[in-house]
């Protein structure tokens, strides 16, 4: 029988399962979008059951595209949302309200607190992470805080925490009946709770948390032969698989994207926008407001670790102009409307809607749209939304380049924004190298896949997957220097504007 690797990429707005051949190439596929939760200004939820109902949900409807049964598949591997917290009882599966998502700042007090006096990089030298509101730490301090039977059952032992990988996991290997309880490397190092050296949970820092270890997740590696549980037939599969590989989204799709040499890199443009370069196996501390993270594990193999610089607002910005202002009824309209005007008019765009991520940290700052005049139009406007995810990458790029040392050579792109080519032919233009699009552009999905089928040896090794990486098109810059630098110089007049605004 022909075998295949099943993949759940389980995302900020939607939850894919995704099947692939031993060529990396999509044999079924099914996606269900979920409800975004906005409490308050500034608070977002996700519900947990909703998210696992559509999981299994995907799961049938991509086996039934491919028309498979559970038992084609070799393995199944996860992707997600990282820093998304939650916590449930481990005897019922029911989880202490909704789980509290990445873009998230009610945590902006609780960091403020962990800041005073050490300043935002107090656990930066082990964690590789600044305080912010962005990890999963200071989240599961806010629920423990906040919610108290949620802190009577941590106590205890009665109470477990996930990021969204974990959730998955528990519930396809059994949930309350024997469920695994893991986290992988990655969604570890996201949490502001994890060793960047040792690979472990850091007892000092859980103890200023006030968060017990006993709700902690078993860190493993990315790619694990030693199988963390198995499907349970009654199960959206209908079989017994091997749940044997995760990863957070970002670092998946720089396995998707075979980035596994040093220097190699990769920007994911979707809800939010992260560009991650491989660092090889020693830690790059990061003076430049970036992320030093890892990148993957592959089986008890040396971890390997990379930069990030994390945007909040990217994709997100053009359902923002869709949704709450009308300009457009559907996201690729952006194009075609930019494509009105040559320029932007003198606007830029500041998405800072939760503050500013990476390299500012800027939780005060908040959105502005500057440069008007009554010249501009709606033509602009949306040019100005897409030049927004092309400024702050070269932001990115040139606090990676003087971090590690390492001038960026070429940038490969993967997510839905990729499509859009008059904002691939900007990215090239702004940063001044060529960007690359791949032949297949799930790769996120395929990252997760390239895990589980390394655990089970599907995939032999790393040139088996770079064997199945196939460019698409490349984009090479045109735009002269003079323009390119008074372009970018204005960018950062703008982002400046946003500063302080949250006092």
């Amino acid at each position: 029988m022909t075998r295949y690797i099943g993949s759940v990429d389980q995302g900020t707005t939607s939850t894919r399962c995704i099947i692939f051949d031993r060529d990396g190439r999509i044999v079924g596929i099914h996606q269900k979008e979920h409800k975004q939760i906005f409490p308050r200004p500034g608070w977002v939820e996700h519900d947990p059951l909703e998210i696992w109902e559509n999981t299994q949900i995907v799961i049938r409807g991509a086996l039934s595209a491919a028309g498979l049964s559970g038992e084609a598949l070799a393995a199944i591997g996860i992707t997600n949302q990282r820093e998304t917290t939650m916590v449930w009882n481990r005897h019922t599966g029911i989880p202490y309200g909704n789980a509290v998502v990445w873009q998230c700042t009610r945590t902006h007090e609780i960091c403020k607190a962990l800041m005073r006096n050490q300043g935002q990089n107090r656990f930066r030298d082990r964690t590789g992470l600044p305080v912010a509101t962005y990890f999963s730490g200071p989240k599961i301090q806010w629920i423990l805080d906040n919610v108290p039977e949620a802190r009577i059952a941590a106590e205890a032992g009665d109470a477990l925490f996930g990021t969204m990988e974990t959730w998955l996991i528990w519930h396809l290997t059994g949930g309350p009946a024997g469920g695994a309880h893991v986290t992988d490397v990655t969604n570890a190092s996201r949490t502001l709770l994890m060793d960047l050296y040792t690979l472990k949970w850091d007892p000092a820092i859980l103890e200023i948390m006030r968060i017990p270890d006993a709700m902690l997740p078993r860190i493993v590696s990315s790619s694990d032969p030693g199988i963390w549980g198995w499907t349970r037939p009654d199960g959206p599969l209908g079989a017994s698989v091997p749940v044997c590989g995760a990863l957070g989204d970002q670092q998946a799709a720089l396995v998707g994207q075979t980035c596994f040499e040093t220097g190699e890199a990769k920007n994911t443009y979707g809800t939010g926008c992260f560009l991650l370069m491989n660092t090889g196996h020693t830690p790059v501390p990061s003076r430049q407001g970036l992320i030093t993270t890892l990148a993957y594990q592959f089986g008890k193999s040396r971890p390997v670790y990379c930069l990030e610089g994390s945007i909040a607002v990217a994709g997100a910005l053009v359902q923002w102009i869709r949704d709450n202002l009308g300009l457009i009824t559907t996201a690729a309209e952006i194009e075609s409307l930019a494509g009105t005007v040559a320029d932007n008019g003198g606007v830029y765009f500041v998405p800072a809607f939760s503050g500013l991520f990476a390299p500012y940290w800027r939780a005060d700052a908040r959105g502005a749209m500057v440069g008007l005049t009554r010249y501009a139009n709606k033509g602009h406007i949306a040019r100005a939304v897409l030049e927004a995810n092309a400024y702050q990458t070269r932001d990115i790029v040139e606090a990676m380049a003087r971090d590690s040392g390492i001038a960026l050579s070429h940038l490969k792109v993967d997510g839905g924004m990729v499509a859009n080519e008059l904002l691939m032919a900007f990215q090239a233009d702004i940063l001044n190298v060529p960007v690359i699009r791949p032949r297949i552009s799930e790769t996120t999905a395929l990252g997760a896949a390239y895990a589980a089928g390394l655990a089970v040896g599907f995939w032999p090794d790393l040139e088996s997957l770079r064997r199945n990486w196939a460019e698409d098109r490349r984009w090479r810059p045109a735009m002269d220097e003079p323009t390119r630098e008074r372009l970018y110089r204005q960018w950062k007049k703008a982002v400046e504007r946003t500063f302080n605004w949250i006092e």
